[in-house]
């Protein structure tokens, strides 16, 4: 039996009563944590030798006064051992600013750190995106509740239990609720600081049993941790950071409680080896080591009002645009996710027109973590390499690399990094990318030093060498994967390495209009 026009209409009212109530109170909570943002506060000044990273390093920025100094971190433990002893040695501030930092073995790890250091008197903030916190907010209202330590959420869901609540706000507001802040910073004492593409997870760490992240930071003393300082602050005061506490009524769960398993967990045999051989590299930890000093160092980073999508004048992508249209010589690009666009496309095409040798490493469809990606990306490399421009796609066993810790011998390329005519690098979280240009908010360092540029530019041909990436090729009209296996060459005529069940979304992503938001 039928139900009566009269029924349907009732229904219909309460639904859309249900839906409306749900949007009002969406709205009508973010606005009253926008009114309630928290109270500014600021980096705290470098003292003389108020700490042991002053006492450290002071005498060596003095004696290299209004410059930076600078070193590459390209390996996966030496990246995660200079931010463990970094929140060692603070004695008076850490600023940590990440898209996410993740509940597993390196990430328990560093923020069982953080928390003694927090103990010692340190001040934390630690401001996360809010796009992969969900159930996580006992964990940062326990940090919080710590004396010396805030933590803030930059554009948060005003929904924090409900799972319908939050999707229903990330299709109702979905132009302003997709825009992340994707930056990477880690600031000691404001002393020293740590920027580029690792976010805080085993991935990034050779921790991971799975796969790995390839990646690079950039560790750096002197005048630029000053600017990075900055650029933190403009961040945590912004509309968009809303302290954890005032997102919600949950009472906060007592610290000791999530000490307790973390002194568990970092107890086990997996978290004691890791740790023995993070401590073990090398004899003592040195800053200073290998660091190279230069005048023309610029931390680069969108404002924070990019996630609003105003101040577009001071946004990176243009920024970045004028140093590839400067090329006169050689283009070096790293980019994990890699959707040069038609723009970007004639960009490059032009400049190796003119003569430069414009090269691209990124992912292959076997290697990257975001398929999506991959099926845009898909749609320029014919014209890429047809006009000049030479195209490598990292494999997902680059060289046959040895087994990390945990067993992974796969790997998936994370750095984002450029160079200019051999001379000019950047090494930060701008992907060549609609997203990082668009949507996300992104930070970099920019510097012109030759030797960092040198070991920068070893780094890319050894990733780029055929052992263990795809160089991409037309013959006979045809795309081609070019690749040395055991020294012997080898090609193949379709995407390697990749099964059906990735070649298939990523060729039906090549069709959907969706590029703006990848």
């Amino acid at each position: 039996m039928f139900a009566s026009p009269l029924v349907w209409a009732v229904l219909a009212a309460v639904i859309i009563g249900v839906f409306a109530l749900a949007l009002a109170s969406i709205f009508l909570f973010g606005t009253v944590a926008q009114r309630r943002r928290g109270e500014e506060s600021y980096c705290l000044a470098a003292a003389l030798d108020a700490t042991e990273l002053d006492r450290r390093l002071g005498p060596e920025v003095d004696a290299h006064a209004e410059m930076s100094g600078l070193k590459l971190l390209p390996a996966n433990i030496e990246a995660f051992r200079a931010r463990l002893e970094t929140a060692r040695l603070a004695g008076r501030s850490l600023d940590l600013q990440y898209y996410y930092w993740k509940n597993d073995l390196t990430g328990r790890l560093l923020i069982r750190e953080v928390i003694a250091a927090a103990g010692r008197g340190v001040r934390v903030r630690l401001l996360l995106d809010d796009i992969n916190s969900f159930g996580f907010d006992s964990t940062y209202l326990a940090l919080d509740s710590h004396p010396n330590i805030a933590v803030r959420l930059f554009n948060p869901s005003r929904s924090r239990t409900s799972a319908f609540r939050r999707g229903l706000e990330l299709v109702v507001k979905y132009v302003t609720a997709t825009r992340r802040m994707h930056n990477k910073c880690w600031i000691a004492d404001g002393r020293v600081m740590i920027s580029g593409g690792r976010n805080i997870g085993d991935a990034y760490f050779d921790a991971s049993s799975s796969a790995n992240f390839q990646d690079i930071d950039v560790i750096a003393i002197g005048r630029c941790v000053a600017d990075a300082g900055r650029v933190f602050d403009s961040y945590w005061n912004s509309d968009s950071a809303i302290p954890i506490r005032l997102l919600h009524k949950m009472r906060r769960p007592k610290l000791a409680k999530m000490e307790h398993k973390l002194a568990i967990r970092c107890a086990e045999d997996n978290a004691r080896t890791y740790l023995k051989l993070a401590e073990a590299k090398g004899s003592g930890f040195d800053i200073l080591k290998d660091l190279h000093w230069m005048e023309s160092a610029e931390v680069m980073a969108d404002p924070p009002e990019k996630a609003a999508g105003s101040r577009k004048d001071d946004w990176l992508g243009p920024r970045i645009d004028k140093l590839f249209d400067s090329t006169s010589k050689s283009l070096r690009i790293i980019s994990p996710y890699f959707i040069p666009g038609r723009a970007g496309t004639e960009t490059l095409t032009g400049l190796a027109g003119h003569g430069a040798d414009i090269r691209v490493l990124t992912n292959s469809l076997a290697a990257t973590d975001v398929i999506a990606v991959h099926g845009a990306y898909a749609r320029y490399r014919r014209s890429l390499v047809a006009k000049g421009v030479a195209l490598h796609e990292l494999k997902p066993q680059p060289g046959r690399r040895k087994a990390s810790l945990f067993g992974s011998r796969t790997a998936s390329l994370h750095t984002k990094a450029f160079l200019v005519d051999g001379e000019l690098g950047f090494v930060g979280s701008f992907n060549l990318d609609p997203r990082s240009r668009s949507i996300n908010t992104e930070m970099g360092l920019l510097f012109r030093c030759a030797p960092l540029a040198k070991q920068l530019n070893a780094v890319f041909d050894a990733q780029t060498a055929l052992e263990s990436s795809y160089r991409i090729e037309i013959v006979n009209g045809r795309i081609v994967w070019r690749e040395t296996r055991d020294g012997v060459p080898v090609d193949h005529n379709s995407e390697p390495e990749a099964p059906l069940a990735r070649r298939l979304p990523a060729w039906l992503i090549a069709w959907l209009p969706i590029e703006s938001q990848l």
